[in-house]
């Protein structure tokens, strides 16, 4: 069993900055495409950036450019930073990673961007 937590959400204006943080109760070493999901009010969940197998990062093409997926295996830990936000990006964001064939998510954090 794997339990992700997510944190670093919040309210900040168009073309401010957030981090989020993933934390996971294993090490993530052993964590496969490990990555960050949005969803935002009557709209399905949707990848915004992930780990490939091969630990290449992978971005919606929304993101590309002002996110920036990392990870530091000593913590554990999975980042996202999110710079030039915009109204659109507001949601909950969810870190998920997949274990033994199992996808684990946490319980999500959300981030509001105002206009």
């Amino acid at each position: 069993q794997v339990r992700l937590v997510e944190s670093g959400g919040g309210l900040v204006q168009a073309g401010g900055s957030l981090v989020l943080s993933c934390a996971a109760s294993a090490s993530i070493s052993r964590i496969d495409n490990m990555g960050w999901y949005r969803q935002a009010p009557g709209k399905q969940r949707e990848l915004v950036a992930d780990f490939t197998t091969g630990g290449t990062a992978n971005y919606a093409d929304s993101v590309k450019g002002r996110f920036t997926i990392s990870r530091d295996n000593g913590k554990n830990t999975v980042y996202l930073q999110m710079n030039s936000l915009k109204p659109g990006d507001t949601a909950v964001y969810y870190c998920k990673g997949l274990h033994r064939l199992i996808n684990y998510w946490g319980q999500g954090t959300q981030v509001t961007v105002s206009s």
